[in-house]
């Protein structure tokens, strides 16, 4: 096989035209073989492995820089630069990242995970190389769907009037910026894509000195030529109007054509965006048929493309069905989602309320505010969105939300610790962040039972901007329903008392049990909301406690704990002693939820051994 030849990008240039179109169908299978063992994403890899060894050829990425966007797509790239052999690792603990990530090598620029900074990133490089007096070639690579966050528009616009040498790749494998023109179109690509046009035009361009566009005969040929292209093909217009050349489309599949283009993009030394059109799911017919599916999926049967686990509802499908039951209830409600309609659990809603349901793509800035516009004008907006990628609306929470006190409801799936998908995902931020916005709400569920009946609550009871939070998954061995008030006891005891929140009183209940076989007596009280507390809230349950220990899967700087023991000190009934079991200061690496609860030592095993070795 020839990818087993491939231990470095030097091995992917000394090859024929011949063994790159073989290494092309190597590659495709190695990510079927690898990804049904392991899970991850399939179908955006398998739509870019063309373009990543084109990339590779023309470019030596341990110099020059290639910036992915989101970074899904980066399987192909991590193995034709020496990391083939830690797939089997992929997205376990200690294990091959499913994201570009530095510090596994010197070919991966940036860290990624999150859409619609590449360009940014990219120029930020490019700016640098140029004050630096060196000299390497910077590229971004975005996705069509990745160009929907208004992020990228900022790079693009500031990019293209910069001047600065620097490639966008855009890898369009559903959607153009806008509809070119059938015949016109093809045929203009046809010729722009090959590689006498490039060598005639950069002729044509050295014809009239180092800076042509300072010839007056150059610019009114080139402004011709604009008004023309502009005409007939106004798929170009939006780059050209930014400051780029634009390049495309062209065929993504094609790696001869790619490699003409790429060089010819290199050479150019100006802003330029090449334009790829690439079928995701590529060469396997499942994920061609269904790429939705495929984007990110679990360990399957590469023969039939089923999962090879299917479990049964999670919290996000209870969230979705709980919605749209309240939708039909109340014709205010309406959902809203950025580009997560199935990850989110609103695919019924989205069914049942066609009129009422909003997918923004990815923009949640974009998506909290409009929220606040609909809630300003009474409607009853929810807005289904993963707890880290939150974090991108976060000035529209405070100014376009909690200034006007807006009953804008926040749906926030993967809070806490997600897994496979490492720091980029994990949810640890949003329970410190909402909590200290005015006038917020937080509901933290510990099993389906409570978020159905919170998630009414926040629709229908409570005013005022309100924040469910939930996990990835399914319930632990907590599945009651004690939702009630700010905070109950779910175990009593007098020697200790543990609190926590959501999901993780399934730890500290554990821990209980544990500390009961070592003789210690643990009580365990669970927040029913981390959002607003105060002393009358707290005291009933925490007041003059000897020891008590709060556990969470939160960063710990601003915490629930800090707040809680702040409360009780500031009312005079601070606990005699402290502990804060939370994930400190360290972002969490890929790996299990079990695996990455131990190394934190927010298990059950490690919260009753910092109790055994505090004493009580």
């Amino acid at each position: 096989m020839i990818l087993e030849k491939i231990h470095a990008p030097a091995d992917v240039k000394a090859l024929d035209k011949g063994e790159l179109e073989t290494l092309c169908r190597e590659l495709r299978q190695f990510l079927v073989d690898s990804v049904s063992q392991t899970g991850g994403h399939l179908a955006s890899n398998l739509g870019a492995v063309e373009l990543t060894v084109a990339i590779h050829r023309v470019f030596d990425t341990s110099k020059d820089r290639l910036v992915f966007d989101v970074g899904h797509q980066c399987y192909v790239h991590k193995a034709l630069t020496g990391r083939r052999e830690l797939f089997s690792t992929l997205r376990q603990l200690d294990g091959l990242s499913g994201f570009p990530k530095p510090r596994e090598s010197c070919h991966d620029a940036f860290i990624a995970g999150h859409a619609s900074n590449s360009v940014s990133v990219a120029l930020g490089m490019a700016r640098a190389r140029t004050l630096q007096r060196e000299d390497y070639s910077v590229l971004a690579l975005i996705g069509d769907g990745a160009l929907t966050g208004g992020l990228a528009y900022e790079g693009l616009n500031n990019a293209g009037a910069s001047g600065e040498p620097l490639i966008v790749i855009l890898n369009d494998n559903g959607m153009s910026i806008n509809p070119n023109v059938g015949a016109v179109d093809s045929h203009l690509s046809q010729i722009r894509s090959k590689p006498a046009y490039y060598h005639f035009k950069k002729w044509y361009r050295q014809l009239f000195g180092p800076h042509p566009m300072e010839n007056r005969l150059y610019r009114f040929n080139h402004k011709v030529k604009t008004s023309l292209k502009k005409a007939l093909w106004p798929g170009s217009t939006l780059f050209e109007d930014m400051g780029f050349t634009y390049l495309g489309p062209i065929d993504g599949h094609d790696l001869d054509r790619l490699v003409h283009v790429l060089a010819w993009a290199r050479e150019l030394r100006c802003p330029v965006v090449v334009h790829v059109k690439t079928v995701k799911g590529k060469g396997y017919p499942f994920a061609e048929r269904n790429p939705d599916k495929f984007h990110g999926v679990g360990p399957f049967d590469p023969e039939t493309g089923l999962l090879k686990k299917s479990g049964g509802d999670d919290f996000s499908a209870v969230f979705g069905k709980t919605l749209a039951s309240c939708a039909a209830e109340d014709g205010r409600i309406c959902a809203i989602t950025a580009a997560m309609a199935d990850g989110t659990g609103l695919t019924p809603f989205a069914k049942a309320f066609p009129d009422r349901f909003f997918d923004v793509a990815i923009a949640e800035g974009h998506a909290v505010a409009m929220a606040a516009g609909l809630a300003k004008q009474g409607m009853i907006p929810v807005f289904a969105v993963y707890a880290s990628f939150l974090q991108r609306g976060y000035d529209q929470l405070i100014h376009d939300v909690s200034l006007l006190n807006l009953h804008v409801v926040l749906g926030v799936d993967r809070a806490g610790l997600v897994g496979a998908d490492g720091e980029t995902h994990h949810g640890s931020f949003d329970a410190l962040f909402l909590s200290e916005i005015p006038g917020f709400t937080v509901l933290c569920p510990a099993s389906f039972a409570e978020l159905r009946r919170m998630l009414r609550r926040a629709l229908f009871e409570i005013p005022g901007p309100v924040a469910v939070r939930y996990p990835r998954g399914g319930e632990g061995d907590y599945r009651a329903d004690q939702s009630e008030g700010a905070a109950t006891e779910l175990r009593p005891g007098g020697d200790v008392t543990i609190l926590s929140y959501g999901v993780m009183v399934n730890q500290a209940l554990a821990a209980a049990e544990l500390l009961e076989q070592r003789g210690v007596c643990a009580r365990v009280v669970k927040l029913n909301q981390i959002a607003p507390l105060d002393f009358d809230l707290l005291a009933p349950w925490l007041a003059g406690t000897g020891t008590l220990l709060v556990a969470e899967d939160a960063f710990g700087a601003g915490c629930v704990g800090q707040r809680v023991a702040a409360i009780l000190a500031e009312g005079g009934a601070a606990p005699k002693k402290l502990i804060l079991k939370n994930l400190g200061k360290t972002f969490q690496p890929e790996g299990t939820v079990p695996q990455l609860q131990h190394r934190a030592g927010i298990d059950a095993a490690g919260i009753a051994q910092a109790i055994l070795e505090a004493g009580t």
